[in-house]
């Protein structure tokens, strides 16, 4: 059973891989990771992400600056735009690693070994990429979580709230997770059976090692 299903777990888990990587980068340029609701002025949305701040009008014009200075930024956000960047460049190189380890590849055919350590290799990057996806979302979300209920701040100052790229953020890291855990769980099923094809040609390479040995005197 485990041969039956060693190929489809592994095109599940690099799916799954694939949608984490791009949530992922969606969530690294999304400007969503924080929102703020102007009770004066009901009719604009700011938005503050890890690259720029927007402002969203009802009237739907929207219009962004990029931050000025990197050093300028407060210590979750600086953090959390090197994890991000770090995350997307790990789940692109497991990405590349796991395609070449796939049974289904025809690249390395003999080389099963060596397959099975790419396969390996590629999963755990998953997991890098993921925990390094949902760590920084995670600490924004808990700065957020800080400033809103902060009592030293005067409650007609408006308050930060959760962003929708947060969710997609907690998102992608679950899904590269996941991923990452199905890819290494086929290198500890047995091994691979040959295709029909193959099976084929070692049968006839049978039959025709026999009918030499029977032809010779």
């Amino acid at each position: 059973m485990a041969l039956v299903y060693r190929p489809t777990m592994q095109l599940s888990g690099l799916l799954f891989s694939l949608l984490g990587w791009v949530l992922s980068c969606l969530t690294t340029y999304l400007p969503q990771w924080k929102n703020l609701n102007l009770e004066l002025n009901e009719l604009e949305i700011w938005t503050m992400g890890l690259w720029q701040a927007c402002v969203v009008q009802e009237e739907g014009g929207m219009q962004c600056k990029d931050f000025d200075s990197f050093l300028a930024l407060p210590p979750e956000l600086r953090i959390s735009r090197i994890l991000m960047v770090f995350s997307n460049g790990s789940g692109l190189l497991g990405l590349l690693l796991s395609g070449f380890g796939l049974d289904c590849s025809k690249i390395g055919e003999r080389q099963q070994e060596q397959k099975k350590r790419l396969l390996l290799f590629g999963g755990m990057l998953f997991w890098i990429s993921g925990i390094t996806a949902i760590v920084p979302v995670s600490w924004v979300a808990h700065s957020t979580v800080q400033e809103f209920w902060d009592e030293n701040i005067p409650d007609i100052v408006p308050r930060w709230d959760f962003g929708e790229a947060l969710f997609v953020g907690w998102f992608a890291g679950f899904c590269l997770i996941l991923g990452g855990s199905l890819l290494n769980c086929t290198i500890c099923s047995t091994e691979v059976r040959l295709s029909a094809g193959h099976y084929a040609v070692a049968e006839q390479q049978d039959r025709c090692q026999c009918l030499e040995t029977e032809t010779r005197p």
